[in-house]
């Protein structure tokens, strides 16, 4: 049975990439007109860049790129929203004008060549399937470490992730068009897409050095993602304070026993090392708890407000946009 091609959408985020930006462009056009010219997906394919509130000239070459050649796309964030809301952006302004998406990062460090095995996937009948890296040669011990834990943690929270699997995916329309039901404020996409099913799979890549300029994954943006990701999708951390405000109280009742125990035998001794050590403990306890506890409390804050994920503010095709939507209403 011939299986029809699809419309694919390159959705890539972009956050002061004026450096990087001119290189790896030209890579993703190659890449794509071949998959156009091999027959792997249709010529209204397109690559959709997501300017996240740069500060530097990346949308003014998203533009420029947009205005030379028909297969650039972009779109601007009105601020900088972090790079969770600025894939969804692309995911959702993409899904209503094409069959399937593909996220990945403007650095050039994912295997571009992954993206035929990923539709491969596709026309055998996944709708989501996920780019893993096989292995992190090009990590530093301590980011190789680090990220080890960061996924063991979050699947030992009850969070459902792809170990290895950052943002480098395919996504049907059909999964976009129900993932769209999901509204919550504070976004761990690389957790939320398995929350939605449908069939899955996954292929492995080698992840190169970045071509140009900085990365902007910073270890307290780095360790922000990690905790947004346990307490997005997961409420283990509320069950282990739980578990341990049970297991102090049981320990606080032996102790009270005891003390009774020596002031009945008469053997009672001032202890003041003894008496601060338990209070400074169950002290710090109580605030890790509080504070655990006080982030849950703000993200219900922030999911009460329901302020927008994302506002765009340009696009590059706005002409085209209004005329493809206006076709569909008729």
């Amino acid at each position: 049975m011939q299986v029809e091609k699809a419309i694919l959408y390159i959705i890539i985020p972009c956050y002061n990439e004026e450096a990087v930006l001119p290189i790896t462009s030209k890579m993703f056009l190659k890449k794509l007109q071949f998959l156009i010219r091999t027959g792997q997906v249709k010529e209204e394919s397109r690559i959709l860049f997501v300017d996240d509130g740069s500060k530097d000239h990346t949308w003014d070459i998203i533009y420029e790129l947009a205005k030379e050649n028909k297969y650039y796309i972009g779109i601007a964030q009105s601020r900088n929203r972090g790079h969770q809301n600025a894939v969804l952006a692309g995911l959702m302004e993409a899904k209503d004008f094409c069959d399937i998406t593909i996220s990945i990062d403007c650095d050039g460090q994912d295997d571009l060549n992954a993206m035929d095995a990923m539709l491969e996937e596709y026309y055998h009948g996944y709708d989501i399937v996920y780019g893993v890296r096989a292995e992190r040669k090009t990590d530093t011990f301590f980011k190789r470490f680090t990220a080890e834990f960061f996924y063991r943690l979050l699947n030992k929270m009850g969070a459902e992730v792809i170990y290895n699997h950052a943002d480098y995916r395919l996504v049907s329309s059909k999964v976009l068009q129900n993932f769209s039901d999901f509204k919550e404020v504070n976004l761990f996409l690389r957790g939320m897409f398995p929350l939605v099913g449908f069939r899955s799979t996954c292929v492995f890549y080698e992840r190169q050095e970045r071509i140009a300029g900085d990365s902007h994954y910073t270890i307290s943006k780095m360790l922000t993602l990690a905790f947004d990701g346990i307490t997005s999708l997961s409420v283990k951390p509320v069950h282990i304070i739980t578990e341990m405000g049970i297991f102090l109280a049981i320990m606080s009742f032996c102790i009270v026993i005891w003390s009774i125990v020596q002031y009945v035998m008469g053997e009672t001794v001032a202890g003041w090392t003894s008496m601060t050590s338990v209070i400074c403990f169950i002290g710090g306890i109580q605030l890790i708890c509080l504070g655990v506890l006080g982030e849950y409390i703000g993200k219900i804050y922030l999911e009460v407000k329901a302020r927008p994920r994302y506002i765009i503010s340009n696009r590059t095709y706005e002409a085209e946009r209004l005329n493809i939507e206006e076709n569909k209403e008729q």
